[in-house]
């Protein structure tokens, strides 16, 4: 297991999927199994690539950065923020659990939009 491996490659597949080719990522980085526990996208590879080809037919302008990573066993987190149409903007942490083949068999998510005033003046990431 190598956990800074695991971390590159939970970006490059994060990173692949989210920006318009997640048939090509699940081929890399995913295992034989996905399994997924965010409540609006299916079980399995398939409805993640779905998803993401639906995002990407529906919102091409959107963006992704990644803030931090964070490898530890056979887990990776990824702190991350996203800007979509109309300037509507997430903090998204995502983990990731990786087979002993350095493959992605598992995802977690967390999702929370950047409200346009806060009080204070840090930042969300």
């Amino acid at each position: 297991m190598n956990p800074q491996k695991n971390k590159e490659n939970a970006i490059a597949f994060y990173k692949m999927a989210y920006e318009g080719n997640p048939e090509k990522a699940a081929e890399l980085y995913a295992g034989p199994e996905y399994i997924q526990h965010n409540p609006v996208v299916g079980n399995g590879i398939q409805p993640l690539i779905d998803y993401f080809n639906r995002m990407q037919k529906e919102y091409p302008d959107k963006s992704i950065e990644f803030v931090r990573a964070v490898s530890e066993g056979d887990l990776v987190a990824l702190h991350t923020h996203q800007t979509w149409p109309e300037d509507d903007e997430y903090v998204t942490m995502d983990f990731f659990r990786f087979d002993e083949d350095g493959k992605i068999v598992e995802h977690w998510d967390s999702i929370q939009q950047i409200p346009k005033t806060s009080a204070n003046n840090n930042t969300m990431y």
